[in-house]
């Protein structure tokens, strides 16, 4: 995206946001003051808008503005101990009741991407959308045998939309890089272009099918998680067809009350799932709203969670893994010291750091929750406020943990909707002992050492080889240290274009001496097309010697 476009694009956007009147949100910032140089530009609020209560103004905004606000919103609403109810209330419409695009064109979608007429996939095929968001909506379908399916289909022109916001928020994070001071750090454009990863890879729909479908293989018969089956013949690059389940919103108390569900074992479950997809999976559900969480309604006393949209799933490095439960286990047991030593170990922030000032850091943001009931306290805050503090002492953000926290409060909020009461750090804890011990005890260690094996013996007969070649480069004095760095590189390559100028600058200084002596000995001299040889001579050695001292980028 261009420049030009993402400024046309933030002016949409502060017209948007003034339009629905939503600069009345942004009191005392340096926002509300850029808004308002653009008021005079922008028509005043039509009378129904400026009848909406600001959570609805809110909602609409954000659905006008596209997919990645959508998601902003989606995620905000599952934050009530962070965002007003009133607002919450409202951005909770955005899981599944975005304004919908035309059922017809949905079919012709579907056509085009299974080859194949409507009535000849499928048995039946409902164009009015059963839920429409941000970048999906979803059909009801029979197919031929009758069992019942959901189509998901992309949304027109989706892709062009996100890549137009995409590249507005490129541009943002270049200029964070220029100017913020602790750009290093917060590495923007890292940042985004995990945001980019995450939205190119939900806009895929036959990858969010073979997501579900590992997903479904690890809960295979689980009574805490059922991930419907997909049916891979109906499925395509923007169509996804699958089983067709229902449930109750986890968000839906009243419902959920009415149902018998008990909803404190459920709450508890919610927590237990989403630790065991971190630690021992691996393979987590990222984007865990309401929308996409419901609640099995055949199961009241043993309660079950019914998940959708597999289209953004996170893993993590197993060094992220290891540090991430160590850092855990630290917070319950308030082990600040090991909290500030594992900061360092995992590469997260530099080993200059010392550690008795890490730790003390770590124990101030720690030790005012362990005075509140244990129920009141939120892993998810404590965590957040640790990198914060760390930030201080040049953490470094791993955009890879991004999507974790973003996660991690997600289920929080949804846990906490479900049992104000609940105790997350007696949920959680012991599931993360059973796991690392499971995952370093020594039967697992000789599993992976067994798997390991073939390729340690392949490698064994060259290491004397490498051994003695190693030992003899030292006795002769051929050793060689090869170093690579990005600002080593940078600065060679500067040198040579400094060498390259000063050679070309030389030599162009003696085309005009040449042409100066020439000139003095005879002003007569010999002419090329009737102008003097010593004139063609110092104007090629100008010329030469201003492209030399002329700037390279």
């Amino acid at each position: 995206m261009s420049g030009i476009g993402s400024a046309v694009r933030a002016s949409r956007i502060g017209r948007v946001l003034l339009r629905y009147r939503l600069d009345e949100l942004l009191e005392d910032t340096a926002a509300r003051r850029w808004l308002g140089l653009m008021r005079p530009f922008v028509p005043r609020a039509s009378a129904d808008i400026a009848a909406q209560p600001r959570g609805a103004r809110l909602r609409l905004a954000l659905q006008e503005l596209g997919p990645i606000f959508v998601k902003f919103g989606q995620i905000l609403s599952t934050r009530r101990d962070l965002v007003p109810p009133d607002i919450a209330d409202e951005l909770a419409q955005l899981q599944d009741q975005v304004k919908p695009f035309d059922g017809e064109q949905a079919r012709v979608i579907v056509e085009q991407a299974l080859d194949r007429r409507i009535d000849e996939a499928f048995a039946g095929f409902d164009t009015v959308p059963l839920a429409s968001a941000s970048i999906a909506q979803v059909h009801a379908a029979t197919l031929h045998d009758g069992r019942k399916v959901v189509v998901k289909v992309l949304r027109p022109g989706v892709e062009k939309q996100i890549d137009a916001d995409i590249g507005l928020l490129k541009s943002m994070a270049a200029v964070v890089e220029r100017t913020h001071p602790n750009a290093d750090k917060i590495r923007p454009r890292e940042v985004v272009a995990e945001i980019e990863t995450t939205l190119a890879a939900e806009l895929d729909l036959q990858r969010e099918g073979a997501n579900a479908s590992v997903m479904r293989r690890l809960w295979k018969d689980s009574p805490d998680l059922y991930v419907p089956e997909i049916f891979w013949d109906y499925t395509a690059e923007r169509v996804l067809t699958m089983e067709r389940v229902s449930g109750i919103p986890s968000d839906d108390i009243a419902a959920l009350d009415a149902a018998g569900i008990d909803r404190k074992a459920l709450a508890a479950k919610g927590v237990r799932v989403f630790y065991t997809q971190v630690f021992r999976d691996n393979f987590f559900h990222a984007d865990a709203h309401a929308g996409n969480i419901w609640v099995d309604p055949q199961r009241r006393q043993d309660p079950r969670f019914v998940v959708l949209d597999y289209g953004i799933m996170g893993q993590l490095s197993a060094q992220d893994q290891y540090y991430l439960a160590e850092n855990f286990m630290a917070i319950f047991n308030k082990d600040y010291r090991r909290i500030a030593e594992l900061h360092v170990e995992a590469g997260w922030m530099p080993a200059t750091v010392r550690i008795d000032e890490l730790e003390a850091a770590a124990r101030a943001v720690c030790e005012p929750y362990f005075t509140r009931p244990l129920s009141e306290i939120s892993l998810a805050e404590v965590l957040v406020k640790l990198f914060r503090t760390a930030q201080r002492y040049e953490l470094t953000l791993q955009p890879q943990l991004i999507l974790l926290q973003k996660t991690l409060l997600n289920i929080e909020g949804v846990g906490r909707q479900l049992d104000p009461q609940l105790d997350i750090w007696a949920v959680a804890r012991p599931v993360l002992e059973r796991i690392l011990r499971q995952r370093y005890s020594p039967r697992r260690l000789l599993r992976e050492f067994g798997q390991r094996l073939p390729a340690i013996v392949t490698r064994t007969p060259d290491m004397p080889g490498l051994v003695h070649a190693w030992l003899q480069q030292q006795v002769e004095g051929r050793h060689e240290l090869s170093m690579r760095s990005k600002d080593l590189e940078e600065l060679a390559q500067t040198m040579k274009g400094m060498q390259r100028r000063t050679v070309a600058a030389i030599l162009g200084a003696a085309l005009l001496i040449v042409a100066a002596v020439l000139y003095g000995l005879d002003a007569g001299g010999p002419q090329w097309w009737g102008v003097p040889a010593s004139s063609w001579i110092a104007g090629v050695g100008g010329v030469w010697a201003l492209l030399a001292a002329w700037p390279r980028r």
